[in-house]
């Protein structure tokens, strides 16, 4: 349950019959996601999923973990729906659901224990709650929450899969806890249910007042959802070795540099790759590259390439404009550059992107993953960003319009102003 994974993946195509019977790659039997290195002969097969040449980006896969997925429209216009008319349907009747919980915060624990106890006693589902979670002294200590706990099936983060065993998610928290929801799946991303129990709450809409109701909801397939898009990222990594060699004569040579292997990583990213200069004083200097030619290279303390949803995040802070989640693009937004004209700039969900270090940089850059999995970039090291084809299906409280400018206005307060006074007809004379 990485939030990297190996990049060598072959997938079997799943058909969904509700979705035309259409094959949808990234279902299969079981795989071990502990992360591990791959040669560069591995590393060829990466990209199952190959990057079309269309500047609009991959078309989303739409089934959503086992069971789920997005109700057809006759009538969309182009193959490309109305976000408003984005509805959540099952192909059979939901059984499992995860629940994910904030940790080490009291003022969850009463809420998670109702909703476990709703799910199993009422609801007969099976409920996924990860280990650590029930490790907390005041859930295990609890004697009459035990019973419950019992009936739960516990995962281990980046040792256990479960990608085909949960039909939706639930979580319980802040922003955090859905960014969490989409590490744990590297491929196709059962719903999610995000309800607001944390401090911001920009990605979380549901309430958990009506948690009954609205749970309910989303069993029967009653629900409008939103489209998260994500970034595909491959790191590949070049890894120098000091080895001894023997000449021709046997005398043995020291100290000779030798190229062992290449190491090569895949993430799915929800919000945003952060590269940036780490501990170091200097400026940051890295190359960008668009579709295979450099377009610029950046200067400053570092570069932000974020999706839609991820530019209400660290990218509106550093200036960028706010995208809604349902616009196919990706942002690249520079963290105080060392140039006045260097503006934040949006392009195509289609294009490759890619990040490497300048010849000349003068110290290494570091890069993190949705604030996750920071790593030094060194020279010779590659990031490759695509849009991937996995989104993450959010279950909306209305639709994803209202959504959206409901969070702009509660959670940024947007265009929060005081009105300007009406001119009367006696202020006109003056």
């Amino acid at each position: 349950m990485d939030g990297g994974s190996e990049v060598q993946m072959e997938a079997p195509a799943f058909c969904c019959s509700t979705c035309e019977g259409a094959p949808t790659p990234g279902h299969r039997s079981a795989q071990r996601f502990k992360s591990r290195s791959l040669s560069t002969s591995s590393a060829s097969a990466y990209s199952e999923h190959r990057r079309n040449q269309s500047l609009h980006g991959p078309s989303p896969v739409t089934t959503f973990g086992p069971k789920a997925c997005m109700l057809q429209n006759p009538h969309t216009v182009m193959h490309i729906q109305d976000p408003a008319s984005q509805r959540l349907t099952w192909n059979k009747s939901p059984k499992s659901v995860l629940v994910i919980k904030k940790i080490r915060d009291p003022s969850l624990l009463e809420p998670f224990k109702e909703l476990c106890t709703f799910l199993t006693e009422v609801k007969n589902m099976i409920v996924y709650v990860e280990k650590k979670v029930l490790d907390d002294p005041a859930i295990s200590g609890d004697e009459v929450f035990a019973a419950i706990t019992k009936k739960f099936c516990t995962f281990r983060e980046d040792l256990d899969d479960i990608s085909n065993r949960v039909d939706f998610i639930i979580c319980l928290g802040g922003d955090g806890t859905l960014l969490y929801a989409s590490s744990l799946f590297q491929e196709s991303v059962p719903p999610v249910m995000a309800f607001h129990l944390g401090s911001l709450g920009f990605l979380t809409p549901l309430k958990f007042d009506t948690y009954q109701s609205q749970v309910t909801q989303i069993i029967e397939g009653n629900a409008a959802i939103v489209l998260r898009s994500r970034l595909q990222v491959r790191v590949l990594k070049e890894n120098w070795e000091k080895k001894d060699t023997v000449d021709e004569k046997g005398i043995i040579l020291t100290n000779k540099d030798v190229e062992s292997n290449r190491k090569a990583m895949q993430y799915q990213v929800l919000n945003e790759v952060v590269v940036d200069r780490g501990p170091s004083s200097y400026l940051s200097n890295v190359d960008l590259f668009l579709d295979g030619h450099l377009i610029t290279t950046v200067q400053g303390d570092g570069l932000i390439v974020s999706t839609p949803t991820g530019s209400t995040a660290y990218a509106v802070a550093a200036g960028a404009s706010m995208i809604h989640p349902n616009v196919p693009a990706i942002m690249i937004t520079p963290i105080c550059p060392h140039s006045l004209s260097f503006r934040p700039i949006v392009v195509p969900a289609g294009v490759e992107l890619k990040i490497k270090l300048s010849p000349d940089a003068r110290n290494t850059a570091w890069v993190s993953f949705d604030g996750r999995k920071r790593q030094e970039i060194c020279h010779g090291d590659s990031i490759t960003i695509t849009t991937s084809c996995f989104p993450v299906p959010s279950i909306c409280f209305r639709d994803p319009v209202n959504d959206w400018f409901e969070s702009l206005a509660t959670c940024l307060h947007w265009n929060v102003r005081k009105k300007q006074n009406y001119l009367g007809s006696e202020d006109e004379e003056f």
